[in-house]
Parts: C-alpha cells; sequence; structure tokens
C-alpha cells in the first residue's frame, strides 16, 4: 500500500554485527542476515503527526478501495481493502482506519479495521488492528488483534519515510501477539498484475519471530501501494492487486 536519500538526523540507528551469514530455505536472507540489518526506528512523538496519509508507497487517500486475489490451498481468497473517512485516536494520534474484508470462495473469512498515521517526516505508522476470524458465517476468533498502548503493545512503522536497502523496521510490536518485521530489499523491482504494470516497486521481505521460517514479500508501487504479496513456500501463493477505484 518507495522513496530515498534524506537525512536521518534524530533517528534511533541500531546496528548488530554478526560474524556468521548465509541464506535461508527459502532463497532469502537467513535469520542471521536479518538479524545483522540495520534496524530503524523513528522517535514516536505524538505531537509530530500529520491528518493526511501521502507517503508515495503508501497512499491512503479517503474513499479508496483495493480488490484482490490469491489463488490457495482452500480456494479463491478476495480481498476488499477500504479506505474509509473514518478516524480512532490512539495514544493522541488521530489514525485512518482501513477496513479489510476477506473472502474465501465467496465467503467472509476475515473482516479487519486497521489504524495508520503518518508523522510529519513521513514515516506511516502502524497503531494496531481489530481482526476478527469468520467459519460459516460464524465468528470463530478475533486472533491478531492489538492496539497501541494497550497491554503493553506498541506503535510500529508499516513504512519508511525514505526507505534504503537494507533497512529493517518493527511493524506491529504487541508481546504474545504480533512481532512483524520488515526488511527493505530493492526499490527498482517490476512488477505484474492484473490491474497492470509497474516499474521501480519497492520489495521487502516480512518476517516474523512468532513463526520462525515463514517469509513474504511485498511489492510496493509509488502512488498505488501494495500491488503484490508472494509467500515462496508451498507454491509461491500471489495475492494480486485486480482493481482500484479511487474517490
Amino acid at each position: 500500500m518507495t522513496l530515498r536519500p534524506i537525512s536521518r538526523s534524530g533517528w534511533v540507528l541500531v546496528t548488530t554485527v554478526l560474524g556468521l551469514s548465509g541464506c535461508g530455505h527459502d532463497g532469502g536472507p537467513s535469520a542471521v542476515d536479518l538479524a545483522a540489518s540495520r534496524g530503524i526506528a523513528p522517535p514516536f512523538d505524538p505531537a509530530a503527526f500529520v491528518r493526511d496519509v501521502d507517503n508515495p508507497y503508501f497512499p491512503l487517500t479517503r474513499g479508496t478501495v483495493y480488490s484482490y486475489v490469491a489463488q490457495t490451498a482452500e480456494g479463491v481468497e478476495t480481498s476488499e481493502v477500504t479506505v474509509t473517512r473514518d478516524t480512532k485516536v490512539i495514544l493522541g494520534v488521530t489514525a485512518t482506519v482501513v477496513h479489510d474484508r476477506v473472502l474465501l470462495n465467496g465467503s467472509l473469512s476475515e473482516d479487519t479495521f486497521d489504524w495508520y498515521a503518518q508523522d510529519k517526516s513521513g514515516n506511516v505508522w502502524y497503531l494496531g488492528e481489530d481482526t476478527k476470524q469468520y467459519e460459516n458465517g460464524v465468528q470463530v476468533g478475533t486472533v491478531g488483534s492489538w492496539e497501541a498502548g494497550k497491554d503493553g503493545a506498541a506503535a510500529g512503522i508499516i513504512m519508511l519515510a525514505h526507505p534504503r536497502i537494507g533497512d529493517t523496521y518493527q511493524q506491529e510490536n504487541s508481546p504474545g501477539v504480533v512481532a512483524d518485521r520488515a526488511r527493505v530489499l530493492s526499490l527498482s523491482e517490476t512488477v505484474s498484475v492484473p490491474y497492470g504494470s509497474f516499474t521501480d516497486c519497492l520489495q521487502t521481505l516480512d518476517w516474523t519471530p512468532l513463526e520462525p521460517g515463514v517469509r513474504e514479500f511485498k511489492y510496493y508501487a509509488t502512488g498505488v501501494g501494495v500491488v503484490l504479496e508472494v509467500t515462496p513456500r508451498g507454491g509461491r501463493e500471489r495475492v494480486e492487486l485486480t482493481a482500484l477505484s479511487r474517490p
């Protein structure tokens, strides 16, 4: 839903250098490589946020609707992501509410409200999500729900203002619930999906220590956002952008 070079004054850069390297079994960086990446952690200042989310790689224009499709082992999964006109105040920050409905073979399987906000530097923060899982029309869980400031959860970064290759950042941070992280792999990928073809895409590798070995590649197009997600294992499942409606 990519960006650079800029001054990083005021940012916290944490670098861990290890004497080992290698590749993971999926062809991506190993756990050691990921640990050795440069961690980027901009300061969270509730007074330093703006109203609109207009990061080139993660624009959230109110009223925009994204449609995605994926062929999974369980069947055809479709998703409709709507940037609503609603807001939610979290930790003193007014966040934009994004509604994501996922259908599996035509039946609702997940219904989620995500909360995002952008600071003055252009970093897009992830402040939590309210997610519900369904089976046969019945709610069966709320796995993955969290909100920054509650139960030890902290705000994460969903997109840096000026990402560079090798940057890593914490996307979600709620102890025992979510711990998603991302690493910038490329700023020049070409991607083709049913909605169209895009050049100079930002590619990230996403992973979580809560699910060791699970990897996902995401591709962000300037002015659009996420256009493709690829899971390397299990047949290289692809979640592709099929339509985009702007207000």
